[in-house]
């Protein structure tokens, strides 16, 4: 699939009509990589029967420095390849893909329902705050699309937001580099302009990509124990638990497992996702498909 020319969303509607039991169907997760594990691992512990597919576009990271219109044609393709693995629902778990491709997969996979990690953790934070200045953090690609800052203002139209873009975040994380002090000092030079701003500085951080909850710990050793710190993981899982058990579609008993899919990669898929997911996953676990 080229992304030209979006197929017939028929496939869809048959994948569901043909379920009969959706309580059984995975909850599909997809990211432009391996960052969406953190989405994946505060998932299975919300949701510990469920059956979960997760996709990692590996060939074609990052999405974060990309086009709109190229992130929004790749998420699709992605959100339509866990369609034809029969999802009952899809976790977009990657900032950028929500910023700019969010209400393109919605269009597209309808009525599968479909789940960002931006409008969680904006409710999170909105609710976090108490001086109502919030700083994000995140890829380019999420910064520039501004859905964080857009998500905010609609709960809490007097935030002050700030968007930092901390790309070597993604780096630090991918290569181990979690905590010490080479962690901490590039934390505290790239987030160096939320506190050079004209005061107060913000007491509310939002990690607004899926690597950074690996950092946790040097962030809130640079940010200080006052910064009150929203990982749209977790806020992202505990909507999915809600959502489904609203919609009476939580398998509720039964052992939980995960099929991995990639686009390319599965040695390092799983050498560096298990770090990711906290759990060891194997290359032989990932299935490498075309998208």
């Amino acid at each position: 699939m080229d992304g030209s020319e979006a197929p017939s969303s028929a496939p869809t509607r048959r994948v569901l009509a043909a379920a009969a039991d959706l309580r059984a169907a995975p909850v599909g997760v997809f990211d432009s990589g391996i960052g969406g594990l953190t989405v994946l691992r505060e998932l299975r512990a919300a949701l510990a029967s469920e059956r979960f597919t997760y996709l990692g576009d590996t060939a074609r990271l990052p999405y974060g420095t990309k086009s709109p219109a190229t992130v929004a044609r790749y998420a699709v393709q992605a959100a339509d390849a866990l369609v034809e693995y029969g999802v009952k629902c899809i976790v977009v778990a990657c900032n950028t893909a929500c910023a700019l491709g969010l209400e393109a997969i919605r269009e597209r996979v309808a009525p599968v329902p479909v789940i960002g990690v931006i409008e969680p953790g904006a409710r999170a934070a909105s609710g976090a705050t108490r001086s109502g200045h919030i700083a994000v953090i995140a890829t380019e690609g999420t910064v520039r699309g501004g859905a964080y800052q857009e998500a905010i203002h609609r709960l809490r139209p007097d935030a002050r937001v700030t968007a930092v873009a901390t790309q070597l975040f993604v780096a630090l994380a991918e290569e181990g580099l979690s905590e010490g002090p080479v962690a901490e000092s590039v934390i505290r030079h790239c987030l160096a302009p939320l506190y050079t701003a004209a005061p107060p500085a913000p007491d509310t951080l939002v990690l607004g990509c899926t690597h950074f909850p690996v950092l946790a710990t040097p962030i809130r050793n640079v940010v200080g124990a006052q910064v009150r710190i929203v990982d749209s993981a977790a806020t992202t899982a505990h909507v999915v638990r809600t959502e489904l058990t609203a919609a009476g579609l939580v398998r509720e008993e039964g052992a939980g497992g995960v099929r991995f899919l990639a686009t390319d990669g599965a040695e390092r898929f799983a050498r560096v996702g298990s770090r990711f997911l906290g759990a060891s996953i194997a290359p032989e676990e990932v299935e490498l498909i075309d998208l």
